[in-house]
């Protein structure tokens, strides 16, 4: 055997060696956990998943969380599309500290982020006293969990389409610009279409992160079971109460929710790799 063939056996042994412990690892981390709680959560049979599902505070959480999600996801596909036009297609005096408080949310912990809605607007926060005069409830309530959540969601959309933006340029806009298109109009004839897959790859990040989302919500829903209990603090409360069939039933759902996100995400950069590519990914 050539020294070349040799080489070329040794690095495929590497290759073949390092694909299958990452597997392993990903398995033992990951896969195995994952599938313990689908195990646990239909170990009692069919039946008892569907009672602890249907249980009227876990139908609460399921609600709370998709409509925080229906809320919070649109808001900041908005922003972060906003944002990341002004950054790639214009200059100004800021932009480095615009980029910079887009990725805060990054660099704090989520409990801190629910800590400072719950110092501002919390019975005796800054504005504590002017909301309950108003008959106003932001804290301990849908509002604040909104709130919450878009803080720790808000680079995801932002944080997809920039890179993609900075790589495409501004020619294509500047063009239309020449020929007199207004503004509304470039961004959906020309600059839509381009970063459409980036943006429904982003949503999907921020819809999943914003449905698991625990410690924001946890400091400022104030755990009312029935309520402000999204799905993550219902499995909380759930497993500490020892009810571990329904904690999991749940827990199961919401994986199933988180898989089904991933599921599509694979396929988007399966079938658009090019345009993800370009995105970073």
């Amino acid at each position: 055997m050539s020294a070349k063939n040799k080489a070329t056996s040794e690095g495929l042994v590497t290759r073949t060696l390092l694909i299958l412990a990452a597997v392993a690892y990903i398995a033992l981390i990951l896969l195995l956990p994952l599938a313990s709680v689908f195990s646990e959560a239909f170990a009692h049979g069919l039946a008892a998943f569907k009672a602890a599902i249907v249980d009227p505070d876990a139908l609460a959480a399921i609600k709370l969380t998709l409509t925080v999600a229906a809320i919070s996801v649109p808001i900041n596909m908005v922003c972060g599309v906003a944002a990341a036009w002004a950054i790639t297609k214009h200059d100004f005096r800021g932009k480095d500290f615009l980029i910079s408080l887009i990725d805060v949310p990054f660099s704090i912990s989520p409990v801190v982020a629910g800590l400072m809605y719950l110092l501002l607007f919390g019975a005796q926060g800054w504005f504590g006293d002017w909301l309950t005069e108003h008959n106003i409830q932001i804290a301990f309530a849908k509002p604040g969990i909104v709130l919450a959540t878009l803080i720790v969601t808000l680079p995801f959309v932002a944080r997809e389409l920039i890179p993609l933006m900075q790589a495409q340029g501004r020619e294509e806009e500047e063009a239309a610009l020449t020929l007199g298109a207004p503004g509304w109009r470039i961004f959906l004839w020309v600059t839509l279409p381009n970063i459409r897959w980036g943006l429904l790859y982003g949503v999907l990040l921020t819809n999943a992160r914003a449905m698991g989302e625990f410690g924001a919500v946890s400091v400022i829903s104030g755990h009312i079971r029935g309520e402000t209990d999204t799905m993550p603090l219902q499995v909380e409360v759930l497993y500490n109460e020892y009810n571990f069939a329904a904690a999991f039933s749940v827990a199961s759902l919401l994986a199933g929710l988180a898989l089904v996100t991933l599921a599509v995400k694979s396929f988007l950069e399966w079938r658009h790799s090019d345009q993800l590519a370009a995105s970073g990914h």
